[in-house]
């Protein structure tokens, strides 16, 4: 089994990927106006709109409601990328922060409120681990 995707459910999809494409540079694919695709090398982040909902289960997602998930990126620098993100993103959880277990992590808000983690391995286990 690979892990290939994760989905995000938001009331304004244009907003939301908008905000997907400036934040990791990634152009996102449209197949309907209520949902796009951001595929990168090792997975893809999807964002569909709550039309899309009752096609699994009505009910069963809730837009703006998510409050465990973290959506994690791994980029090449966090302090650029925390430059860069400053023109635009609006709610930081912190800054640029080295963690226990060696990544040099940036905690930040979409703006549905979904938590995302930018990070940069930087101990020498951490590089091995993530090596690309």
């Amino acid at each position: 089994m690979d892990f290939v995707s994760i989905r995000i459910i938001t009331g304004d999809v244009a907003r939301l990927v908008a905000f997907y494409e400036r934040a990791t540079g990634v152009r996102a694919d449209w197949f309907t106006e209520d949902f796009a695709e951001l595929r990168t090398a090792s997975a893809t982040l999807a964002i569909a709109g709550t039309r899309t909902v009752p096609l699994f289960a009505p009910g069963s997602a809730t837009p703006a409601d998510n409050r465990s998930v973290i959506l994690e990126f791994l980029v090449d620098d966090v302090d650029g990328v925390h430059r860069n993100l400053s023109e635009f993103v609006e709610d930081f959880v912190n800054e640029p922060t080295t963690m226990p277990w060696g990544n040099r992590a940036l905690l930040f808000r979409d703006p549905d409120g979904n938590l995302v983690n930018f990070f940069t391995p930087v101990t020498p286990a951490a590089i091995e681990k993530f090596a690309r």
